[in-house]
């Protein structure tokens, strides 16, 4: 199966920007969150030496709401907001789940020197598990802050404080951009050098989809006791593996190889 990224004319997106740094990091969040959600990565990544760039994505948080939902919108959304900011190929590009999908239709734009995907929605289940992930986010209530701590019991009090504030601002619209799940799919070549950050137990990559990741030449780690929202689970493991992987980086990468289409797993 194959497509190609028609991308509309994007709005201009919230935009948390900070840090000095002579690099840049650009941060996409994943369905229900925001920018707020990266508030440590976001700090730490600044004693690094990075300027960075937190989106809010259509529908989240402070931007405005779309009238249609897709990956490629939200992508466009980002690249037209990003573009004018930029002197040149952004050094990072790097989301979460959702954020992980769209940071990879960026990153066939915007051609980074390094992208970064934390469990990313390259894939969906299939079958009933699809039915009813699709239900529980179209039905489901806002949790109570009761309910959040239960169902994450790693997370801070400030993530928990976070992911009420950040699901306030949600607009459950967004689900309609998951209707068709074609798109959902792995970049098919690289852009940049890539690293693919999972938990322990994804819920959106098997093992079959790893396998096809380290074979198209990404880095794919597991942090060991984590859940989806890797770097609130165990955020000193999740830097460690970032940190790491980035210093281990060759001084100079190889010129980006463009993609313009993206094949199904």
């Amino acid at each position: 199966m194959h497509r190609s990224d028609a991308y509309r004319r994007g709005m201009q997106l919230a935009v948390h920007e900070s840090g000095g740094g002579a690099r840049t990091a650009i941060l996409i969040h994943g369905i229900m969150s925001d920018s707020r959600a990266w508030h440590r990565v976001t700090a730490e990544l600044e004693a690094q030496g990075f300027r960075v760039l937190a989106v809010d994505l259509a529908g989240h948080g402070r931007s405005p709401r779309a009238v249609h939902y897709s990956p490629a919108g939200w992508a466009g959304d980002v690249v037209e907001t990003l573009e004018p900011l930029l002197d040149g190929p952004p050094d990072i590009v790097m989301g979460h789940s959702l954020g992980g999908l769209v940071a990879s239709l960026v990153a066939d734009r915007l051609a980074p020197r390094a992208a970064i995907y934390i469990d990313p929605a390259f894939s969906f289940p299939k079958g009933v598990k699809g039915w009813a992930f699709k239900a529980f986010f179209a039905v489901a209530p806002r949790p109570k802050r009761s309910a959040l701590v239960r169902m994450n019991p790693k997370w801070s009090a400030v993530d928990v404080d976070i992911e009420l504030a950040t699901l306030r601002d949600w607009d459950k619209r967004t689900i309609l951009g998951f209707t068709d799940t074609r798109p959902l799919v792995p970049p098919a070549r690289l852009v940049a050098p890539t690293l693919v950050v999972l938990a322990e137990k994804s819920l959106l990559i098997t093992a079959k989809v790893a396998r096809q990741l380290r074979h198209q030449g990404m880095t794919v780690e597991t942090v060991q006791g984590t859940g989806h929202t890797v770097f609130r689970d165990d955020h000193a493991g999740f830097m460690d593996a970032v940190l790491g992987w980035l210093r281990e980086l060759a001084p100079v990468t190889p010129e980006p190889v463009p993609v313009g289409i993206r094949s199904a797993a």
